[in-house]
């Protein structure tokens, strides 16, 4: 990670650049580098874009969902002191922006969804059967991604670490159950915050038609599509992805 990580009080994060605040939301087995690119190029683009550790594997086990990280961002923002922000998350990222949207609409200026859970069922994966061999678990890490070079051995090794981790395997699991539970396809129809979907045209975790339902249901998004990409744009065409959101919150007054 090329920044370095800040720790006040019960909150961590990376942070950089000056005006409107952008928060990045990560996804179950995504690290804060994975969002390097986009804090390299909106930090210095008018920007101030914060990436909170979310409490993923911390939070006791009878609120480790979707619910009580929403709540935690929502400390988080108060914490920060800000009026309102923009919000990015990927995959489980997504869900919580999602979420907290929902609940607090008038914080939430843009939200950017890429990958996101929230409608599909199978999004967050599924038990591992063989989570001890390793092969096994490079190949559910490939699948991820539309160019299997991009999971790294460093990426394979931290969701090896993470699924041969006991408490960490149940927290996972429990994360699962708690994102079919809060289903939004109920919710978004009446949800009118200025919406930007980036979907990978591959992704094999959310699949395309969980965007275009996205699309359909939200009454102010607009959908954009990355060729020969996974679950993951942000990190599997980065220029793509930032050019992209770029003309988008640049079109949207943003």
């Amino acid at each position: 990670m090329s920044h370095t990580l800040i720790t006040e009080g019960k909150f961590s994060y990376i942070e950089a650049g000056e005006g409107t605040p952008i928060i990045v939301l990560h996804g179950l087995m995504g690290g804060l580098s994975n969002f390097d690119a986009v804090i390299d190029h909106f930090s210095k683009d008018g920007y101030k874009v914060i990436i909170p550790q979310l409490p993923v594997y911390t939070m006791p086990l009878i609120k480790t969902n979707v619910k009580a990280f929403s709540k935690y961002l929502g400390e988080f923002i108060k914490f920060k002191k800000f009026d309102s922000v923009i919000l990015l998350g990927n995959s489980l990222g997504g869900h919580i922006g999602l979420y907290y949207t929902k609940l607090r609409p008038e914080k939430v200026k843009a939200l950017i969804i890429t990958g996101s859970s929230g409608l599909y069922e199978s999004a967050m994966g599924g038990s591992y059967p063989k989570r001890s061999d390793y092969e096994v678990i490079k190949k559910k890490a490939q699948d991820v991604f539309y160019d299997p070079a991009i999971a790294t051995k460093e990426i394979v090794d931290e969701v090896y670490e993470t699924v041969n981790d006991r408490i960490k395997l149940i927290k996972t699991l429990t994360i699962a159950k708690s994102a079919i539970r809060h289903n939004m396809a109920r919710d978004l129809p009446k949800m009118t915050t200025p919406t930007c979907i980036i979907w990978g045209k591959n992704d094999a975790v959310t699949p395309p038609e969980v965007a275009d339902e996205f699309n359909k249901l939200l009454p102010d998004s607009d959908l954009f599509w990355i060729d020969k990409c996974g679950h993951a744009a942000m990190m599997e065409h980065p220029e793509e992805f930032n050019k992209i959101l770029s003309s988008w919150l640049t079109k949207r007054k943003f």
